[in-house]
């Protein structure tokens, strides 16, 4: 009698179960789902509020575009202490605060690092771009066809938020929409990533690391990860067994929203390939090239304080914040809000052979290796966390040209950067499918 009805209560969860999943709850969400929910929620809809300024009711939204799932969040805003909390149907809870200069990230009990760092801000400079926030040489022509193409865009509900066009190493236009400005801070997604590279470039030039050797990482140094080089983290053919899918129980979704020290849950992943094989997209490795970035200095400060000395000040950033995780280690795959303009930073630094505002951030040598093709078995069209138009069979974008190389982060947000044309095109945003980039992009470059 006890087994039939064991039995009889394994067959009714087992029907609930088809049924939550014909919804989309599957059984990996009921166990993963509200720590996922929830630290998605509370994180970025703190930044949205006290990083970005977006109105609350398109920061909420633009989060539900993840997931219908999302909408049944509770949300509550602390503004004295500038924090949000948000749970899934009451369920595991959870808080991020809002610290000036560095962001907002989800606090966790015994990880005070974040909250320790001592953070330096600065005033806006009215130099020219791309000093400061100053620009002039707009052309009436090509501001016209970025206007259209962004009127465009919103009216097929693609969501662009900026478009930039940069041309001989001055702003030629600019368009906003959906009430952001030239001075709001965007979310680049895994944009960071080409950033967090650049920011390696700068260490290795100035002779802190060379990139042809290990990290370095005691958890590696008695198994084949120890076989990892820097070069095969920063080309993502690390080997390591890490999955970039965005669901409850996935790496991405759990080192993001459940782990107070992203780096950390990396460290302890497997190899599942020779290192420098196969190519494998992952925010974790570049979030263990924030760790690298972090150990070779000597902690969180020092990071912090080199990364404001010898990147974000030599760069002109006006309008940026790179987040950190608890830990205090910078969020490289993932967290760096940023203008338009500053994106732009970025990609004329790239374009001018690694210096901007006369300072050299990286040699030239380094830029060369960095929008080269990798050695992996499978994509080669990737370089230094930098995606390239050439190095498999085909082009990624056969429309533009051969040479093109771009970051590109979720959503659809792309710096994306033209050698032979001497220009870069910024595009953010929010789209959660698929965005015009050869049409509209080409169009642009038509008109240059």
């Amino acid at each position: 009698m006890i087994k039939k009805i064991v039995l009889g209560l394994l067959l009714l969860v087992a029907l609930g179960l088809v049924g939550l999943n014909s919804i989309g709850i599957t059984p990996a969400f009921i166990v993963y789902g509200p720590g996922v929910a929830s630290g998605i929620g509370a994180k970025l809809l703190c930044s949205a509020e006290y990083v970005i300024g977006s109105e609350r009711d398109q920061a909420f939204e633009d989060l539900v575009q993840y997931s219908p799932i999302l909408s049944q969040i509770s949300v509550r805003y602390d503004d004295a202490d500038r924090a949000v909390t948000s749970s899934l149907f009451g369920m595991k809870e959870k808080t991020a605060s809002f610290i000036p200069g560095l962001g907002c990230a989800v606090d966790y009990a015994n990880y005070p690092q974040r909250s320790r760092l001592i953070v330096q801000q600065d005033e806006a400079s009215s130099a020219p771009w791309p000093a400061g926030s100053a620009v002039g040489g707009i052309d009436p022509e090509l501001q016209a066809l970025l206007e259209t193409l962004l009127e465009h865009d919103n009216s097929r509900g693609l969501n662009t938020r900026a478009l930039l066009l940069v041309h001989g190493g001055e702003i030629k236009a600019e368009a906003y929409g959906q009430g952001m400005t030239s001075e709001s801070k965007l979310l680049g997604w895994s944009m960071a990533k080409s950033l967090n590279a650049i920011m390696l470039g700068n260490l290795e030039m100035r002779g802190f690391l060379n990139l042809s050797d290990g990290p370095g990482f005691p958890q590696w140094s008695a198994d084949a990860r120890s076989a990892i080089t820097s070069i095969a983290l920063l080309t993502m053919t690390d080997g390591l067994d890490f999955s970039e899918d965005y669901n409850p129980g996935d790496d991405a979704t759990a080192m993001l929203f459940t782990s107070p020290s992203s780096s950390d849950y990396v460290l302890e992943r497997p190899l599942s390939a020779d290192p420098g094989a196969r190519f494998n997209y992952s925010s974790g490795t570049a979030n263990l090239l924030s760790r690298l970035y972090t150990d070779t200095l000597g902690g969180p400060q020092a990071a912090y304080d080199n990364y404001r000395q010898q990147i974000f000040k030599p760069m002109g950033f006006q309008h940026a914040v790179f987040e950190t995780d608890a830990s205090g280690v910078f969020m490289g795959s993932s967290y760096f809000y940023a203008s338009a303009r500053d994106w732009a930073r970025m990609g004329q630094l790239m374009l001018n052979g690694g210096v901007l505002n006369g300072h050299r951030l990286v040699t030239e040598a380094w830029i060369a290796r960095a929008t080269s093709p990798n050695q992996s078995e499978n994509d080669k069209a990737y370089g230094y966390q930098w995606w390239l138009n050439r190095g498999n069979e085909s082009l990624r974008f056969p429309e533009l040209p051969e040479d093109v190389y771009y970051a590109n982060g979720n959503r659809q947000q792309l710096v994306m950067v033209f050698p032979s044309q001497q220009a870069v095109i910024v595009r953010l945003g929010w789209t959660s499918g698929r965005y015009p980039v050869a049409d509209n992009f080409a169009r642009i470059l038509d008109a240059l």
